[in-house]
Parts: structure tokens; sequence; C-alpha cells
């Protein structure tokens, strides 16, 4: 770790100190001037000859590893940038980059300059070793095992082995100059992909100096592109999505990824990871990963779920419940006590006719059984994704990265901000740091920020409450007095129509939130100056996360655990704030309004993002397109289609995962209530992953390649929300369904041993004198008594209106019911997190094999040099004895 830091340093302070020597000096490698494109004439026949296609240098030999764009707009900040670009361009030089630039009347719009950049075989091995790049030392001898017993079933989903696996498998080891002849070398100029020579040349790009400004000393790309200095900075797509280059050199991986990935006639076929990864990075092919993943577990669940909404379905008509309600002997002769005050009028029971039987779709046994389900699906579904990252850690030359690698490299924005520096514990070397009072000030404003927010949403989810108070007398005297609304009446319920109407409002109300929170979180995590990279993306996930899961869940929660459970009796309500009465359920239980707002609200947050990720970039990229297939190709350049695409941000995958986080959130918090929630999330993966691959495939530059090994710290929030989601649905299952005040009656109130269930509805209402009414309705008619849903003594009783004994009984099995399930779904989960092995142990051996052949040819390679020495008459007494303990390492290496 201290080498690689040591290495690092030096390489950047080489950089730094380029742009304080004179020219004189030379640069530190030879590279290419602008001299070429100076001649005349010269580049217009050159851009003539060229394809749209190239990815090289007009000498059609040095690859094109980045561009950089720039527009000469005179204004009076021209001179200043000008000068910022002239010297960046020359510290580029000087560490040995080689650039190339287009002038302006060569661009398709005769303003725009493209500056071209070229690795060398020197930069590259320079930086491949202080990125501690691996490399390949010898193809992989380990045989191949088929885990899946039934993979040959599965042939119609496979795409081709090229496809699938474009290159050989090896073992690796990290690079280091001193030992090339070690890797297998076959071509320096394909040696490294591109998507690690983008990656070299962009950690350059962002380290590399400019001068100084305000006495602070000024680099890195970030801050060139922030103040228009460039207006772009990008590593090139390989080819056009829709037909290969003409080059024959060219791999043509973005066609490949197009048509065998990014098109939803190919949803059905597996996803060439290998392939992702190769071309856009580890980082971006973890998290196509761990989505595919994810869609493929959710089939069992989708599936499951679909099973229970069927015996919902098919058992709907042997309910007694809805017979009752429905029964105009029972329910129709069931007065119901008016729902508002003053406005609302009484009520028959069998008018909730509708309501009550689409309330067993989901309110029945198998509610039960697929909420314990769930909560070990989420178990298996954690435990068998960790196997998967561990085999995909492996198969990626990922085992020996870690997050410490990350933590050395400290983020441009936060060396130029910290002008204070002290010593690293760690590399023992002088850099920049924030002091602690600066630290607590920015975090004190931070916490504040996120807090006021979050109040935001409590106070915005209050107002929807109070829409649902107001307006549910208006629906009811709407529906009541409005004739074409009388043939719908039994369906379209006023229960029903506020709560629909209030989830779109609540839906509106979300995205609107969540569209300015977003910005803000962007802006208070900047302010907080993190160190690291990893530090940056980590704060603003949490402050993200934390705005979201309020934003989206709280009015779930709303409905599943507060609507209907504080609203008192008739005579003695509760109000809020002194003014509104509380909502009641329906006779027929919450359940079914839970459902409601769960699928608007879900459905409603996919539909849009799909609209918004897909439709947004099609119609900015729209006239860039047609140029592209319009235009002659010597008038709109490979560099120039990459620049009208949109820029994929550094924050662009940090949206896809808070996106499916937040679903994962929907079918696992609040599947109790909604068993078909899994089906909806697998059709919208299966839309989603498309959608994702196209567009970055058509619609986006080419991002900048980057290494990851995990998904970070969602894996931990998901972990949360799945002790959280055995919580949640025990409740729901408890108090916001009728199951157990069912199940209390089945066993120990039911007075029918032949039909236990019959007199169900009639015992859990209970009777109010009307005469009792402190604030009495408008139309009283000839009513003595009203019905009311609770567990209270009837009026004549003692101790009229309190709670009976039943309702203490139904509260305890509900309190029993939770601890029990609780316990077992949690002793099953740790259980089976126990059982399966977080590493395959395939993974573990082929790792154990790669070390042994690693170590045992980096021995080998120290063992021929010593003798070469020897041989030479170099040798000294001491080299003898290294000799002898080098040739021992191997030996015990060999033994091992």
């Amino acid at each position: 770790m201290s080498r690689l830091g040591k290495k690092e340093e030096e390489t950047l302070i080489e950089m730094a100190s380029a742009t304080d020597r004179e020219d004189s000096n030379g640069p530190l490698y030879e590279s290419s001037s602008n001299t070429e494109s100076e001649l005349p004439g010269n580049s217009e026949i050159d851009k003539r000859h060229q394809s749209k296609d190239s990815v090289f240098f007009r000498d059609g030999v040095r690859r094109i590893d980045f561009v950089l764009s720039y527009v000469d707009d005179p204004n009076k900040d021209e001179e200043k940038k000008a000068d910022r670009r002239r010297e960046f361009e020359s510290n580029l030089q000087k560490s040995g980059l080689e650039l190339e630039t287009e002038d302006k009347k060569e661009s398709e719009n005769g303003k725009t300059y493209y500056v071209k950049i070229h690795a060398p075989w020197e930069v590259l091995i320079t930086y491949a070793e202080v990125l501690n790049i691996k490399v390949p030392i010898k193809e992989n001898d380990v045989p191949c095992t088929i885990e899946n017993p039934i993979d040959c079933m599965l042939s119609p989903f496979r795409l081709p082995e090229k496809v699938m696996h474009p290159d050989p498998d090896y073992f690796t080891a990290p690079f280091r100059k001193d030992r090339q002849e070690l890797y297998l070398i076959h071509d320096e100029s394909t040696f490294f992909s591109p998507s690690v020579r983008n990656r070299i040349v962009f950690y350059i790009l962002t380290r590399c100096p400019y001068g100084t400004e305000e006495g602070k000393k000024k680099f890195g790309i970030k801050r060139l592109l922030s103040n228009g200095t460039y207006t772009a900075a990008y590593p090139l797509h390989d080819c056009q999505y829709w037909k290969k280059s003409n080059d024959p050199h060219c791999d043509n991986e973005r066609y490949t990824l197009y048509m065998e990935w990014a098109r939803f006639l190919r949803f059905f076929k597996e996803q060439p990871l290998d392939l992702i990864r190769k071309y856009y990075g580890e980082k971006i092919g973890i998290y196509f990963a761990w989505l595919g993943f994810y869609t493929e577990m959710l089939f069992l669940a989708a599936v499951v779920g679909l099973f229970c909404f069927l015996y919902g379905l098919f058992t709907m008509d042997a309910n007694m419940s809805s017979k009752e309600i429905c029964d105009p002997a029972i329910g129709g002769e069931i007065i119901m006590c008016p729902l508002c005050d003053v406005d609302c009028n009484y009520w028959r029971l069998n008018t909730t006719c509708r309501p009550s039987e689409y309330s067993h779709l989901f309110d029945n046994v198998a509610t039960l059984f697929f909420a314990i389900f769930m909560g070990i699906w989420v178990t298996l579904f954690l435990e068998f994704w960790k196997r998967r990252q561990a085999r995909l850690k492996y198969e990626w030359d990922l085992v020996d990265f870690e997050e410490e690698q990350q933590q050395l490299q400290l983020r441009p924005e936060y060396e130029a901000k910290c002008t204070q520096k002290k010593k690293n514990p760690v590399t023992q070397e002088m850099e920049p740091y924030l002091p602690l009072t600066s630290k607590a000030v920015r975090f004190c404003i931070s916490g504040t920020t996120v807090l006021f927010w979050t109040s935001l949403i409590i106070a915005s989810m209050i107002a929807v409450i109070l829409y649902r108070l107001s307006v549910y007398a208006a629906f009811a005297s709407i529906m009541k007095n409005t004739q074409t609304l009388q043939p719908i009446s039994g369906l379209l319920t006023p229960q029903l129509a506020t709560s629909v109407t209030a989830s779109c409002l609540n839906f509106v109300i979300i995205m609107i939130l969540n569209f300015l929170y977003e910005r803000i979180a962007v802006w208070i995590t900047d302010m907080e100056i993190p160190r690291t990279h990893l530090e940056y993306e980590n704060r603003l996930t949490m402050k993200m996360f934390l705005f979201q899961f309020v934003n989206y869940y709280s009015s779930c929660f709303y409905v599943a655990f507060f609507k209907g459970k504080f609203v008192g009796y008739p005579g003695n309500y509760t109000y809020m704030f002194s003014h509104w009465r509380n909502e009641e359920c329906d006779p027929a239980g919450c359940l079914i309004e839970l459902t409601t707002q769960l699928t608007i609200v879900m459905a409603g947050k996919q539909i849009w993002g799909n609209i918004q990720e897909a439709i947004v970039p099609w119609i900015w990229n729209w006239w860039g397109r047609q140029r592209a297939r319009c235009n002659p190709e010597n008038l709109y350049s490979r560099w120039e289609q990459d620049h009208d695409l949109q820029r994929f941000g550094h924050l662009g995958l940090f949206y896809e995962y808070l996106e499916m986080v937040i679903q994962f959130g929907f079918i696992t918090l609040f599947v109790a209530s909604f068993p078909l929630a899994p089906l909806l999330a697998l059709m919208n993966n299966i839309l989603e992953i498309r959608v994702d691959s196209w567009k970055l495939t058509t619609q986006f530059r080419r991002p900048v390649a980057s290494k990851a090994h995990s998904i970070g710290v969602w894996q931990e929030i998901l972990n949360g929300m799945a002790v959280l989601s055995v919580v949640t649905n025990a409740f729901i299952v408890a108090f916001t369904s009728d199951m157990i005040p069912r199940l209390v009656y089945y066993y120990a109130y039911s007075p029918n041993a032949n039909s236990p269930m019959s007199g169900y509805i009639n015992n859990s209402l209970s009777v109010f004198r009307v005469s009792s009414f402190s604030v009495k309705p408008k139309d009283q008619g000839d009513i003595d008594f009203c019905r009311y849903r609770d567990y209270r003594y009837p009026p004549d009783h003692e101790l009229q209106y309190s709670h009976t004994m039943q309702f203490w009984h139904i509260l305890a099995a509900k309190m029993a019911f939770i601890i029990i399930m609780e316990h077992v779904v949690f002793i099953v989960k740790f259980f089976v997190a126990w059982m399966i092995p977080d590493v395959p142990a395939d993974v573990t051996a082929r790792i154990k094999r790669e070390k042994f052949i690693t170590q045992k040819i980096l021995h080998e390679y120290e063992l021929n040099k010593l003798k070469e020495k020897l041989c030479q008459g170099k040798a000294y007494q001491g080299m003898e004895k290294e000799f002898i303990a080098t040739e021992g390492k191997v030996e015990l290496s060999q033994a091992m």
C-alpha cells in the first residue's frame, strides 16, 4: 500500500512540477504536437479521406483515448480560458500524452475545436503500475464447473460464446514496469483495452495542473469543465451502434452490445456481462449484474405472489364476510353511523359490497403465507447475491481490489478547496485536510437542511390527510345527487374515490419534492467537501435514500399503521387540529386502501421513470442522430457524433441504484398488502434492463471506466430494509388486515359450529344510540341506533362504550402474532444465511490456485534473473545466498 502511494505521488509530482520548469528542459516524454495540423491544406485532405468511424489520429496508428472540446466564444473571459487551455495542454504533453487538435473549420457546426488525446506505451505502463492494474501472465488452467444441473435446458436464453466471453480467461498479476517480459504482451497497441486506456487518461486529466489563480494552485479537467474552459471531455465509442465499423481492426463492441443486449426483442436473453465490463468498466458491469440477478430472483416471488392472488380470486365467492355484507337481509338491514359530521348521512352496510369483495383478493390466509415467504425470499436474494458477487470479483480480477486504494485517491475538489496540510499517518506525506471547526459547521448546515426537507415531506403528507378529510363529504354528496354516477355507485364508493384521488395527489407531490431535493442533496454534499469519491457517493447515497424513504413510503405507513386506529367512537370522536375528524377504515378493513396507495405510487413511479429515462435522452439526441445518418462521412466525424450525445454523469449509476432500491422497498415493506407487487416489479425490471442498456449504448457518450468490487453502501441499505420488512409485514397482517379478528372470532366467539364465520360482521360492529350525538347529521330520519366498527359495549350496558373483553383478546392475539411471526422469520433468515456460504467453494479453489500460480511465476522470474546475473559474473557472495533463499521459496510454494 505504501509503495503504491509513493509511486502515485512521484508521478503526480512530476506532472505538477512540470509547470514550474523552463520549456528548455523538454517534456517528460517524447510527444506529438499540433504541427501536423498547422500545415496548410494538410488537415483538409486528411479530413476528407478520414472515415467518420475512425478512432485514430490522422496517421491512422495512434488511438484516440480521450477527446476534449471547446468553443472559441469571444467574450471578456475568453483570453483567460485560452491561457488555461494553453497551460493545461502543455502540462498534458509534459506528462507524456500526445495531442492532436481539430480546427473549428473542420467541425460540423464550424464553432467547436476538438483536442484528441493519445496515451503512448510509456505513459500507459507508468500509470498501470500507479493504479495497480492487473494484466495477464498465464492462461487459466482451472476447468470450468457447471453449477446449474438444468443448464442444458437454458440454451434458448443463452448468447453466443464469443459475446458472453470475448476474451480468454487468464491468471493475472499487478503490472510492474520492471517485469514487462513476464506478462503476455503480444501487441502493445492492444495490450491495454480501450476502457483501461481511457481510465488512465482520465486519471491524468483530473490531476493535471493548469496554473495558479488567486494564490491557489488550480488543476483538473472537472474544474475546467465547470468554468467553461472546455465544453466536454469524453472517451470515444468504438463504432456506430447500428452498423459495424469499416476498420478491420475494430472490435465493434458497441454494435455487438446493441444487437445482442440493448434491443427489447432480446429481453429473454442473458446479459453479456463480460462484454459490458470490458466496454464500460467494472462499476457499470456490477450494476447490470445486480439488476439482472435481482430480476431473476423476482421471478420466483412473482409466481408465488400470483398464486396467492389467484387463491383470493377463486375463494372470493366463498368469503363469508363479504357475503354477509352484500346480503340485503344482513348488510342491507345494518345502518352505519355517518363517516363525517353534519354533511354525511347514515348509510347501509351493503353499499360497500364491491369493496368488501375486492378486499378479499388481498386479505386472506394466503396473505400470511406470502408475508412469511417474502421474509425468507429477501434473505435468499441477499445471500445468493453475495455468492454471485464473489464469483464476479474473481472473474473480473477484483479479489485484491480494496476500498483503501480509493481512499488514498483524494478528490480534486478536496485538494483544491482545502488549503491547510497535515501528515498522513499511512503514507507519511503532507496532504490537504479540512479543519474540524469547518467540518462541524458544514455538517450542521447539512443536517439542518436534510431535517427541514424531511419536515416538509411530513407537512405535505399531513396536507394530503387533510384533503382526505375535507373532500370525503363532497364526494358523498356528489355521488348521491348525480344520476349519471348511480350505475357505478356500488363500485366507486366515496371512500374509494377519496383514496384514489388522494393517492394521485400524493404521487404528484412526491415527484415534485423529489425533483427539488435531488438538487439540494448534491449541493449540500458538495458543500461538505468529502475527501474521496467513495466518501462523496456514500454521503450522497444516505441523504438521498433517507429523503426518498420518507417521501415515497410515508403515505403507505400512514394508511397501514395510523388510518382508522385513533378515531374514537360516535359522540366522542378524535379530531385533527380540533377541526377535522380522523378517518375511519372501510368495514372490510384498510388493507384495500393500502393496496390502492401502493399500486398508484409504485406503478406511477415506474412508468414515469421509464418515460424520463427513455424519451428525454431520445428527444435531446434526435437532431444529432439525423445528422449522423444523413450527412456525408467526411463532415461528421466519430468525435463529433459522440459530442452530440448526452453526458453520462458521475451520478448516473447512483440514480439507477436509487430507483431500484426504492422499488425493492415497495415489494418487501408492504408486500403483505399487495401480492402482485413482485409481478409488477418483474415486468418493470425486464423493461428497465433494456431501457438502461439502450440509452447507455445509443443515447449517451461512453462513460469513463471505473472499478468497483461490489454495489457498495447499497448492500447495507438492502440488508436494513430486509430486516425492517419482517416487522412491517407482521404489523400489516396484525393491525391492517382483518385476519386476526376473524381468527379470534372463529376459535373463541363463533356460536355456530357448522358455519364458524357466520355472524362475524354483526359481531365486529358496535351499537350507538343516535340521540347521544354531540354533532347531529342533517338528515336524522327515524333512526334510533347506528353501528360503527369497534368492539365496545352497547349503550344500555353499565360499561357503555367501553372496550369489550373481545377487544383485549384480539389485541393480545395481534401482539402474540407479531412476536411469533418475527421470531420464526428471523430464525429461518439467520439459519438460511448461516447455511449459505458467501463465497462458492469452486471460486475459493480458483482464487487459491491463481495466487499459487502467480507466486510461482514471480518466484521463477526472480530465480531466472538471479541466474542470469550469476552467469554474467556480476554476483557477490551475498547474492548466492539470495539465490538459495529464492530457490527455497519456489520449493516451498510448490509444496503448498
